[in-house]
């Protein structure tokens, strides 16, 4: 059930080994909590021993957060350990949230409790029980799972301890338990849907929640997301797809790549991420469980990008879509379904008072005219929030008054219901909701105060009574979010207002005259023009310059509307007073001579025609954003030495622009510069060294010969540069560069002066001499590889290969599909790699003689030795195509011992002969009988399959833990493999790739 609203004893319950940090490190988180207002739990004066007392446990059970200090000895205090299982215990009870930080230790030694750690977490288990080593192993492996904060990665450990308490602060601030006290009936929702999620089993499943706006979709699918959340590792909500994706299109490859980025950067916890291609959710997903809620879908290409293929994801997963299109569902094969219903009378009424009367039932005197109310709100949640927000505090006259409006309007549709708020709002208020709804949906509060801070209207204070009167909201990230019933009504609201008192124009065939016949008058500040619903439109000369106080203005072009519909003379005259110029499609080659840009805020103009904008040096102080993409005849950009404040440029898919004016070294607050697939660019001015830029993208700039230097201060820098063999020993300095993209068409020969702070490094068409550098000399460097000729990820090679990668690390995937001519020597270093996480596809057409238990057909049993506390299996299976015509198919592993199933999935390119896959497969010894049996399924004719039985667990141990040691932080991410693994846990209690039942 959604937690009950209670009060915290303590904010935060930190466990932690004491002799590794309490002086150091925790004293000074500790500090910090205190500084930042934080209750944290204090253990000073409590006796230690080796089971954790009452005290300790209540204060856990008591703690809103528990904040687990992972240090290399913390596995050697069985005290840790036994608080750690009293932490999730309360995590699966309770919801209790968990948060992570890794002292001077690695994740993955945790996870699979090897090196160090495990040495001393081995000491630790002797001489206990069985059950007790299980259940520290497997809170263990949990609370590696959790991304939390690494100390390798800072290199300032105040910094990272203020970055902790501020996610500690945002936890407290997010916690849902009084969130949704004012949602009646969710109880008996959420108890439905969980029914319908069937979380007992395994396989992955999706689930839509569908009903009409307003409904109260959104807040059951929060409320269930905060409940379900405490049991999958990885987690999102993700809000108002339909909102903030509206332009994605059928084939629009860019958007849904963009959508992928926004998904898998939440969910994966990363700050940056490029996103090349649309298998990278599959990719990077498929083996983790997770729970994704997609919000206010309304297309199904968002889906198509999101959730193509619920089996991308990792067992266990859930996929919750909610929407106000049942069909949308039932076309997508979404036959999960609940469907949220009208509130029944009784309900209605408690849902109104409580945000009328702050109370479950009416106050006395108010029980006629509380039910009065409900009925006129035809029992909509949203009608019956606005309309009980208005009423708050008014008396029984004021109220006859507003009911009267309603029983007596002639439409009684909710339009009528929701206007109650709005016309009960003060006039400034009015205003300021108009221009939101228009204008400023979903947009930054901040941007908006600074778009509107000099129309009269007291916008901070307007915002406030907006959000009390339940007309918008304000988002965790700061977005003002209004609900689209609520700009459906502004929209009326407007059409409704005499023609000569409108401030804001939104009517198509109203535009057209004013444009045409220059009939705008001074009361004008905002035009909404959307061309796609008139014909053709001709624009006066004079039309804009007319109404001299326009400061929005938006003509918007749907995307596939080919017609060119807005004519528009070359002197045409803008006001003077233009903040926001947003024109789709823009017809002309260059802006007016005629253009004030004195109090331009924001340009955008994407899909223009434009070949040049202005000419000479203009007045740009206020000018922030500005967007040019895909203005493919775009030649030259302006002298932009005066746009000082510019923060955001967009020239993506500008094909004709050749250079970049050397005014750019005066753009000091640029923060984000796009310039993806600008194939003519050649020159951009060397030693800009713009301070406040972070993110740059120069990819697909093909024509770029050198490396720019254009900040020391970026941390995502994304390039193409066809002749470079080296990157110039100056990004050493690049001190905060933490994502790096390069693609060379196979000149890179070295990137020895990388600065430490790189974590992602995507690499295409690299030098074949690359790869002992990547193997010796990127420690804790997460790397892709795409199209690279020697690297781990080769399909059809055609020249006789030996094997130069790096084969021997444990944790790679090795993908030789259709690589028809590898040596003999680069075969056997294959097939006998020792796997720890990853596979290999090679070609072949039977079993090695290696694995000693093999059969023809899709199934083998074998009959391991019991005694060992975990079995590992090497698994070889033989392939052939089968009419094969997809890109890739699937191959499924059946395992069955002691009753229990367990099927791993993967992903195989597609093959033109016989294949091998090999991959390995691990039992603890509870799942372990004396029989236990591999079947295999997929897209492949199975020819042949075998099972070979490694060393025992000791032996391998040591093995694997001198490798490890040597290669624990290389991990290769291959951009274009079929199957990506995430290191798991050593000892892993579900080892499915996608497990279903």
């Amino acid at each position: 059930m959604v937690s009950s609203s209670r009060s915290w004893r303590y904010n935060v319950f930190p466990s932690f080994h004491g002799p590794d940090v309490r002086v150091t490190f925790m004293s000074h988180l500790k500090k910090q909590f205190q500084h930042n207002g934080i209750i944290a739990f204090n253990d000073e004066g409590i006796e230690r021993s080796k089971l954790i007392g009452t005290e300790l446990i209540r204060a856990i059970r008591e703690s809103r957060i528990s904040i687990v200090v992972l240090s290399k000895n913390y596995g050697s205090s069985s005290w840790c350990l036994n608080e750690l299982v009293e932490i999730f215990k309360c995590q699966e009870s309770a919801g209790r949230i968990v948060m992570t930080v890794f002292y001077k230790v690695d994740p993955c030694d945790v996870r699979k409790q090897m090196a160090e750690f495990g040495k001393t977490f081995k000491e630790t288990c002797e001489g206990k029980t069985e059950t007790q080593v299980h259940k520290w192993i497997h809170a263990l492996t949990r609370v590696a799972n959790i991304a939390g904060e690494h100390s390798v990665n800072w290199n300032n450990e105040a910094k990272m301890i203020e970055k902790i308490a501020l996610n500690v602060s945002n936890n407290l601030n997010a916690t849902p338990s009084r969130d949704f006290d004012g949602m009646v009936g969710l109880e008996g929702h959420l108890g439905k849907i969980q029914s319908l999620l069937i979380l007992e089993n395994d396989e992955p499943m999706t689930l839509g929640i569908s009903g009409p706006a307003g409904i109260g979709k959104t807040t059951i699918a929060r409320a269930l997301y905060h409940q379900l959340s405490p049991d999958f590792p990885l987690r999102y909500f993700m809000e108002n797809v339909r909102g903030s994706y509206r332009n994605i299109g059928c084939g629009d490859h860019g958007s849904k790549l963009r959508l992928q980025e926004q998904l898998l950067l939440h969910i994966l916890n990363q700050t940056n991420m490029n996103v090349c291609h649309l298998d990278v959710i599959s990719e990077r997903l498929c083996n983790q469980k997770v729970l994704i809620v997609l919000d206010d879908v309304d297309s199904l290409d968002q889906l198509d990008a999101l959730a193509k293929d619920i089996y991308h994801f990792g067992s266990g997963s859930r996929i919750i879509v909610t929407t106000k299109d049942q069909e949308l569902l039932e076309r997508y094969g979404i036959t999960n379904t609940y469907h949220v219903g009208f509130p029944s009378n009784g309900e209605a009424l408690e849902i109104f008072c409580r945000y009328a009367f702050r109370r479950n039932s009416p106050k006395y005197g108010f029980e006629k005219l509380a039910i009065r109310v409900t009925e006129l709100c035809g029992n909509l949640p949203l009608g019956l929030r606005v309309v009980g927000s208005s009423l708050g505090g008014k008396s029984g006259d004021e109220w006859e008054v507003i009911i009267h409006r309603l029983e007596t309007s002639l439409d009684e549709d909710l339009e009528r219901v929701l206007r109650v708020g709005y016309e009960t709002s003060h006039e400034k208020d009015q205003a300021l909701f108009l221009h939101i709804a228009i204008f400023f949906n979903n947009k930054d509060q901040d941007y908006v105060k600074s778009m509107l801070h000099d129309c009269n209207l007291n916008v901070e204070h307007g915002l406030r009574n907006l959000v009390n009167r339940s007309l918008i909201d304000i988002s965790t990230n700061g977005e003002i979010v209004m609900h689209n019933l609520l700009q459906q009504m502004a929209r009326q609201v407007i059409q409704r207002q005499e023609p000569w008192k409108r401030r804001i124009l939104i009517d198509p065939h109203e535009i057209c005259d004013i444009l045409e016949y220059e009939t705008g008058t001074r009361t004008v500040c905002g035009i909404y023009f959307d061309t796609s619903e008139t014909g053709e439109v001709f624009v006066s000369k004079g039309a804009l310059k007319r109404m001299r106080n326009l400061q929005f203005l938006t003509v918007h072009k749907r995307k596939h509307c080919e017609k060119d519909i807005v004519c528009i003379p070359q002197d045409l005259e803008f006001p003077p007073r233009l903040k926001l110029l947003h024109w789709e499609v823009y017809p002309r080659k260059s802006l007016p001579m005629k253009f004030h840009l004195e109090n331009l805020v924001e340009l955008h103009m994407r899909d223009s025609q434009l070949e040049k904008l202005w000419e000479g040096s203009q007045p740009l102080t206020n000018l922030k954003k500005m967007d040019l993409a895909m203005s493919c005849h775009l030649k030259e950009l302006p002298d932009l030495s005066n746009a000082t404040n510019l923060e955001r440029l967009n020239l993506n898919d500008c094909e004709s622009l050749v250079e970049i004016p050397y005014s750019f070294s005066n753009l000091h607050k640029l923060k984000a510069l796009s310039m993806f697939g600008c194939t003519k660019l050649e020159v951009i001015p060397a030693h800009m060294n713009l301070a406040s830029l972070e993110s740059v993208d120069m990819t697909a700039c093909q024509r770029l010969r050198n490396f720019p230097e254009i900040s020391r201060n970026v941390a995502k820098f994304s390039i193409s540069v066809e002749e470079l063999d080296q990157v110039p020993e100056s990004i050493r300095l690049w001190s905060r560069l933490h994502v790096l993209t390069i693609t060379s068409k196979g000149k890179l020969k070295s990137l020895t002066h990388l600065p430490q702070s790189v974590r992602h490094l995507h690499l295409s068409c690299i030098g074949e001499q690359m790869i002992p550098y990547f193997k010796k000399s990127l420690q804790r460097v997460e790397l892709y590889l795409n199209s690279c000729r020697s690297s781990l990820v080769r399909g059809n090679c055609e020249l006789k290969e030996g094997l130069t990668c790096p084969y021997d690390t444990p944790y790679t995937q090795l993908n030789y599909t259709n690589c028809f001519k590898l040596d003999r020597e680069a075969r056997t270093a294959i097939i006998t790699k020792h796997f720890a996480e990853g596979w290999a596809c090679l070609p072949g057409g039977e079993v090695p003689v290696e694995f000693d238990h093999r059969a023809k057909g899709n199934r083998v049993t074998i009959h391991p030795m019991s005694n060992m506390s975990l079995t590992i299996f090497k698994v070889c299976v033989v392939i052939s195509p089968n009419q094969q015509t997809r890109e890739s198919e699937q191959l499924a592993c059946r395992r069955i011992s002691k009753g229990i199933e367990e099927i791993s999935v993967y992903a195989i390119p597609r093959i033109q002969r016989k294949h091998l896959f090999l991959f390995p497969s691990y039992l603890l010894q509870e799942a372990t009988s004396r029989e236990v049996v591999f079947e295999f399924s997929g897209g492949f004719k199975i020819v042949e399959c075998g099972v070979q039985i490694w060393k025992d667990e000791s032996e391998r141990n040591q093995s694997e833990e001198e490798d490890v040691s040597n290669n624990q932080q290389d991990t290769y991410n291959i951009s274009k493999a079929w199957e990506e693994e995430e290191a798991e846990e050593y000892v892993n209690l579900n080892p499915a790739k996608r497990t279903k039942r």
